[in-house]
């Protein structure tokens, strides 16, 4: 039985693997509740979580069944992206951390099963635009516009404006069906709590904690990411398998690259404008694929429009992204010394 265009059996082995480096991932990482994670260690991980996405990228080129350099060069190019856009991802990660007070040494337990869940929804939607796409490939035009959108957005984009978690609509309806404490219970979610007011020996009820309140808004903040993140990829290649390894193995890391983020954050300075570059250009790449529809669109309201048909090359769109997220790492970098040096002077 074929998936979209690779046996079922392909499909099993990379789930089956995914969900090995996941449990290898938590093994390696810390003992649950005992062990906070250093720097260090999470630069050694965030090292070998890049290698075994390169390695898988490389097997890639080597054994899929059709066009395998290109669908190569598709992967690192998807994978560039979506890693681009994770981290940027983690800032609202640590705020969410820090506003509902995790002790680092909890976190990892929280990312874990954050990153689980993501997978589960990343493959869903995945699939679900994978479908929409080859019956209406109009759509990739609705994409290129809301990219440009996004793009555009990311220049005035401030993290610290969250506002308050804890008004997160999923958390308000899940507190009116559930009790929640406001005490941490170690890495618990769950705590069994006795009923306030009833003297007898066996009133107990099961509350959440807010351990697992910053998991659901994780979880729910992730949807929003993954809206901005899969339109971004499916503009450097259609293939199902290219676009959802290539989103999983950016999102893997994730853990390894959140407690990395206190020793690297200075090269993120100018980051969200690299994305926002990024998220312009996959914006009208799509536009100019999808040029046929949008012609037809403006002769509808009495316009010539003409868009030319243009398909910029894989290889194009891998250096333009690469470039750009050296060129916004360095300018980080060239900041973070000025700004040094002034202090230094005065």
């Amino acid at each position: 039985m074929n998936v979209i265009g690779l046996p079922m059996w392909a499909w099993i082995v990379f789930y089956i693997l995914v969900l090995l480096m996941l449990v290898a991932d938590l093994k390696m990482f810390a003992r649950k509740g005992q062990h906070e994670v250093n720097v260090k260690e999470a630069l050694q991980m965030t090292l070998v979580w890049i290698a075994v996405a390169l390695l898988f990228g490389w097997a890639i080129w080597l054994f899929y069944p059709h066009q395998p350099h290109e669908m190569a060069m598709e992967y690192l190019a998807g994978y560039l992206i979506e890693k681009s856009l994770s981290m940027d991802n983690l800032f609202v990660f640590l705020m969410l951390f820090s506003f509902f007070g995790i002790e680092r040494k909890y976190q990892h337990e929280v990312l874990f099963w954050g990153i689980f869940g993501a997978l589960v929804l990343r493959s869903i939607f995945i699939f679900a635009g994978v479908a929409v796409i080859e019956r209406f490939e109009w759509v990739l035009g609705l994409f290129g516009l809301f990219l440009l959108y996004t793009g555009g957005k990311m220049f005035t984009h401030d993290v610290n404006q969250l506002g308050n978690p804890g008004n997160n609509f999923i958390v308000r309806l899940f507190k009116r069906f559930f009790p929640v404490t406001d005490q941490l219970h170690g890495e618990q979610f769950f705590v069994k709590q006795p009923i306030e007011g009833n003297q007898h020996p066996t009133a107990y009820r099961w509350m959440a904690t807010p351990l697992f309140i910053t998991l659901l808004v994780i979880e729910t903040t992730d949807v929003a990411f993954a809206v901005d993140s899969i339109p971004a990829v499916f503009s450097v290649s259609r293939d199902p398998f290219i676009v959802l390894t290539s989103n999983i193995f950016a999102i893997l890391g994730l853990r390894a690259l959140y407690f990395a983020l206190a020793a690297i954050s200075r090269y993120f300075t100018y980051l969200k404008y690299g994305l926002g570059i990024i998220l312009i250009f996959v914006g009208l790449k799509m536009l100019l694929v999808v040029n046929e529809y949008i012609n037809d669109l403006a002769s509808l309201v009495g316009l010539s429009l003409n868009m030319p048909h243009i398909e910029v090359p894989t290889p194009i769109s891998l250096i333009f992204i690469f470039g750009t997220l050296l060129l916004s790492m360095l300018a980080s970098v060239v900041a973070q010394r000025k700004s040094s040096s002034k202090s230094t002077l005065l």
